[in-house]
């Protein structure tokens, strides 16, 4: 849903500036003294400022209201922290599974070249993801809502065998 309203917000703002481009297009003339209109876009700029300020601000706050990640403080006792090694060209975990419901924090890092850590759901949705990179850890927090068996597959080309980089994850029933 979120997709299809940026896809529709984004056609109605470039229809938006296609038609400003038109609409100047059709009105412009021959080249003019500056001074006369000059005093009439500058009384506009403030009126201009204040609408996108207006406008701006609560389309930001809801917007980032609502982004997906989960939140790096509070993690609840039961989080089940995972850790997860790349390497050319296989995943290593230290937990194969977890319960729905349950948030796992994946410590994410790679022992050789950077690599695309993603977890897709049983439909093949990508659910959650971020870098393994030698010498850093990534940190990934994950509430799994349903029980399935999820694929973690590599994000980024990193060598021949690319294609065969994958793990499962395996999600049972909550208790």
């Amino acid at each position: 849903m979120e997709q299809t309203l940026a896809w529709y917000l984004s056609l109605l703002f470039i229809g938006v500036v296609a038609a400003v481009f038109l609409w100047v297009r059709l009105h412009s003339r021959e080249a003019a003294e500056f001074e006369p209109i000059r005093d009439r876009a500058y009384r506009l700029r403030p009126h201009l400022f204040w609408a996108l300020v207006v406008v701006g601000i609560p389309v930001m706050v809801v917007t980032l209201m609502m982004t997906p990640y989960e939140s790096a403080q509070g993690l609840p006792d039961d989080a089940l922290h995972i850790d997860v090694q790349g390497q050319q060209f296989a995943w290593t975990l230290s937990e194969t599974g977890a319960r729905a419901g349950q948030t796992v924090v994946f410590n994410v890092t790679s022992a050789d070249v950077n690599h695309g850590f993603g977890i897709y759901d049983t439909d093949m949705r990508l659910v959650a993801q971020t870098q393994a990179m030698p010498g850093y850890t990534n940190r990934l927090v994950h509430v799994f809502d349903a029980p399935g068996s999820y694929r973690i597959l590599c994000l980024e080309y990193c060598g021949m065998a690319h294609h065969v980089m994958e793990a499962r994850f395996e999600i049972t029933k909550a208790r």
